[in-house]
Order: C-alpha cells, then structure tokens, then sequence
C-alpha cells in the first residue's frame, strides 16, 4: 500500500475506532434520534457551506439517487440502530461485530461481477467470517450473555456500512467528495429532524453533562465531517473492500477505550469469535485475480499476484 494510501488508512481507522467511545458517553443524557440528528447536522453545517463556495452542489445533485443511496446506507440506517445496540451491548463488542464488514463486501463485490471475489481463498474467508459471527452470536446470545436483537442490529448496520463504500466506488468520478458527503449529511439532518425536535429539547432540559457536549461535537465534527472526507479519498485509491479493512483499526481502538475507560467486559465470545472474524475478513478482501481470465483457466503454478 503506498505511503499516502496507508496513512489515510491508519488516520481514519483511528478516528472510527471512537465512535462507538463517545455514543456511550453521549447515551447518558441523549436518546438515539436527539444523538444522530446533532451528529450530522453539525456535520452538514460545517461542510455544506464549503460545498456550495466550491461551487459542487450542482455536479453532486446530478448523481442524487446514488447520493440518497448512500446516505441511507452508510447513515440513516447504521447510525440509528449503532447507538440502539449500544444501549444492551458494550462498545468493544459493537465495533467486533462491524468488523464484519470486509468480508460482506467481498460477497457483495462477487455477485455484482467481479470473478476473483469467488476465488476460493475468498470464498473460505467469507465461510470463516460467518462462523466467527455465528461463534459469537451463538455463544454470547444463547448463554444469556448478550440479547439477541442488538447483535442483530449491529450486524445491519454493518450491511450498510459494506455496501455504501460499494456505491460511492461506482460513482462517475467527476461528482466530487465533498459534495456528497455534505449533501448526504444535509438529508440524513432533513429525515431526523422532526423526531429530534420533539427529543432534544427533554434532552437539554435535563441538564446534559459537558462530555456529552464535547462527545456530540466530536461525533460531529471529526467522526462525521472529517472522516468521511478522508475515507472517501481512501476509497478512490485503494477501493472498497480493502478500505473496509480499517474496521480491525476500528476494533483495536474501541476495544481499548471500552475496556480501560468504560471497563467493559471480554466475553468468551468475544474471545472464540474474533480471530475467525478477522481470519475470514483478511482472506475474503485480499485483492486476487480471478481464476479463469478469457476463456481459459490459469495453469497450475502460474502465480496469482496479491496485493494488499
């Protein structure tokens, strides 16, 4: 990976690695929709103005069914039901189960054509995330550990965040990055806005504490605004599936934050399911050429470059 790519790569999975940090602390005096609506309209008041002095709204909302397609994949849907699980599930264990999402985009980046996404080191990693998944559902869920619906919330969310890189990826590359992202954050605002209007103000009336404030402002500002922008160059040079790696930078960050600031516990299922979860995400988003290349099969010793 060259040095810019992997600095991008390692900047944004620090920065995503906090999220599931500051939703905890922000949980405590604000409800979903009230947390989600602040998050994004701070964003969209931040980037949108830039936006339009760029003169990008127009070049943006010429692409608008892909934009709208992004916005509720990557936020409308993941950012509600994130902070939903959060409530029953700890931090460390939410950023586990979004590091799904690798290995979802792979299968996905398959049935949309790409034949190396059915090599069959690919297709063991996808067979080995899912029983990392299924170890830790089954374990933890049905021990009473964990309920079941959060899991299930989390892994929806994680749905969205394998698909939504795949649709910025097919956008014609004269839309720019920064009017999506601003745009985006101007709808998500739009579809949260009457329920936070009717949420926020219980919310601030109970006297929030300062790090719920200073936890919003940087879900906003440097989770939300900055992020997307760097993930978005990221995508350009790197793609889709090898960009969604950074969710094992996510885990490691969560999982520290969580354990020492949050003292969250380390289940069993934690401990069984997360090794095959990254397993099966390492080997189903390595990038591979596909076995048979016009009409005939690759001879047996002929290398298969991999990168990643």
């Amino acid at each position: 990976m060259p040095r810019k790519s992997l600095l991008l790569f390692l900047l944004v999975g620090i920065i995503w690695g906090t999220p599931y940090f500051f939703i905890e602390i922000a949980l405590e005096h604000f409800d979903t929709t009230s947390l989600v609506f602040a998050r994004v309209f701070l964003g969209a008041v931040i980037l949108l103005p830039i936006a339009m002095a760029k003169g990008m709204l127009t070049a943006t909302l010429k692409a608008w069914p892909a934009v709208v397609a992004f916005a509720g994949l990557e936020m409308i849907g993941p950012w509600f039901l994130i902070p939903e699980a959060q409530k029953d599930i700890s931090s460390s264990l939410a950023s586990l189960l979004v590091t799904t999402v690798p290995f979802i985009a792979a299968f996905f980046v398959g049935l949309l054509g790409d034949k190396s996404a059915w090599h069959p080191l690919t297709v063991l990693g996808l067979v080995v995330g899912l029983a990392g998944v299924i170890a830790l559902v089954g374990i933890d869920a049905f021990s009473g550990v964990t309920p079941l619906a959060p899991i299930l919330m989390m892994l929806g969310a994680a749905l969205g965040y394998a698909v939504a890189p795949i649709v910025v990826n097919r956008m014609p590359q004269e839309v720019p990055t920064l009017g999506v992202i601003a745009v985006s954050l101007a709808i998500v605002s739009i579809v949260y806005a009457p329920f936070a209007a009717v949420s926020l103000p219980q919310n601030i009336a109970a006297g929030p504490s300062w790090q719920a404030w200073v936890a919003l402002l940087v879900l906003g500002a440097v989770c939300s605004a900055l992020a997307f922008v760097l993930f978005f160059a990221l995508i350009r040079q790197i793609g889709p599936a090898r960009a969604s790696l950074i969710t094992y930078v996510n885990l490691a960050v969560a999982a520290v934050l969580g354990v020492v600031f949050l003292a969250e516990p380390i289940t069993i299922g934690i401990v069984v399911g997360f090794p095959l979860v990254v397993a099966g995400s390492y080997l189903a988003s390595r990038q591979r050429q596909a076995l048979v290349r016009k009409g005939r099969r690759i001879p047996k010793g002929e290398e298969i470059p991999e990168t990643l």
